[in-house]
């Protein structure tokens, strides 16, 4: 006991914030815990995220806060892959069964032609024009938004706080770089689609295959398989890509004010020296994305049951009302219809959002519990450091 310091002895006080700041420091090094600073596997790294996201969400739960974190996770496309919109929908390829509209001028069976219909061919071009160019000004507009947006959801988690004004604004210069990136890789993925399908599709087309098909049917078949492989492999490679500069490169574009090709450069040895681990992670994150959505998917249709059930009821008895009133479908009563439905379509957008709020936190957290380890920028931002215990006036810790 000679060996210790005096002023411990001294000052309770300063003893017990000794001993407590031994307790956390251990903590932070045992690799089982969640405020590990080690590298962690993949499969680890779930439940420092789940904890994560339940101190964020539920400690306390505040509304405010899951409908700001709704809106940026959404902007910046953190669901966009657990699940896509498809139609089954599909015109009818008999033309026997095409309806004859009878109409004066008409082609083939019964579509009227534009120039029966008193449409000008300039004119509808232009309006294609004008659409097609509107439409790709609008998804711009928006990958800037939602390369801003990754950032503020970056920050939020790390702060476990989301502000988005002070976020947008602080975050301007990086998510401009990653917008420019994103650019890039849109142009570059879409011209490996044209190498991969125009190239094969316009030597077929002019060696012939396609007037006689069945004469090189062996050849359309091997190479189309073999095309379709290739195919598949570039998606997945590219979706990978994409996922890496999300997860490692963004963090890194964060916290150090660089470029995504700079990130890139760093990761890349980081990934060499453990590529097993990162393997492991694409893996992991993959059967998550489909568990979550499995989830989400089926609280969406539980919720949207709930809600259109009262919608639908309400909506009978409201047209019934208007109809022993003397109402009728005009101009009015159709338009107020239209407000009604779309604030109610909103009112479900919302709800839905809210469902996914969790997974927008977890996937982020996820990943960067399993970067924190690897890249210490990171782990210092996520394990701030401890403050030193205050010493009393007149104490000497390390002796008299």
């Amino acid at each position: 006991m000679n060996d210790q310091p005096a002023a411990v002895f001294r000052f309770p006080a300063l003893r017990i914030d000794l001993i407590r700041g031994s307790i956390l420091s251990t903590l932070l090094l045992t690799p089982s815990l969640p405020r590990c600073t080690l590298p962690i596997n993949a499969v680890d790294s779930i439940t420092p995220a789940v904890e994560h996201t339940k101190q964020q969400l539920f400690k306390p739960f505040r509304i405010g806060q899951w409908t700001r974190l709704a809106f940026v996770g959404l902007l910046a496309g953190e669901l966009g892959s657990n699940g896509c919109n498809r139609s089954n929908f599909r015109f009818p390829h008999n033309p026997e069964t095409m309806p004859h509209i009878g109409l004066p001028g008409s082609i083939g069976h019964g579509f009227p032609s534009l120039g029966s219909l008193g449409i000008d061919h300039a004119l509808l071009a232009g309006l294609i024009a004008a659409v097609v160019v509107a439409a790709l000004a609008v998804g711009i507009i928006f990958m800037y938004i939602s390369s801003v947006m990754r950032f503020v959801l970056f920050d939020s988690i790390i702060a476990k706080e989301c502000h988005i004004r002070w976020g947008w604004s602080r975050r301007l210069g990086p998510g401009w770089r990653y917008f420019v990136w994103k650019l890039g890789y849109v142009l570059l993925f879409f011209a490996g689609i044209v190498v991969l399908v125009g190239i094969p599709a316009a030597f077929a087309l002019a060696a012939g295959w396609f007037r006689e098909p069945k004469e090189h049917l062996p050849v359309l078949v091997l190479g189309g398989t073999f095309l379709l492989l290739l195919f598949l492999i570039f998606v997945l490679a590219a979706a990978v890509i994409f996922v890496l500069t999300k997860d490692f490169v963004v963090p890194q574009m964060a916290l150090e004010n660089i470029g995504a090709m700079e990130g890139w450069r760093r990761l890349w040895p980081m990934m060499k020296a453990e590529m097993g681990a990162y393997v492991g992670y694409i893996a992991m994150k993959i059967v998550l994305a489909i568990v979550v959505g499995i989830l989400i998917g089926i609280a969406a249709v539980i919720l949207g049951v709930f809600f259109a059930v009262p919608t639908v009821g309400l909506g009978i008895i409201a047209v019934l009302t208007g109809k022993a009133a003397g109402l009728t479908w005009n101009v009015e009563t159709i338009t107020l219809a239209i407000v009604v439905g779309c604030i109610l379509l909103a009112i479900f957008f919302y709800l839905v959002s809210l469902i996914s709020v969790p997974a927008i936190v977890f996937f982020p957290a996820y990943s960067i519990y399993f970067f924190a380890g690897r890249y210490p920028r990171l782990a210092a931002a996520l394990y701030p450091a401890m403050p030193a215990a205050p010493v009393p006036p007149g104490a000497t810790p390390f002796g008299r």
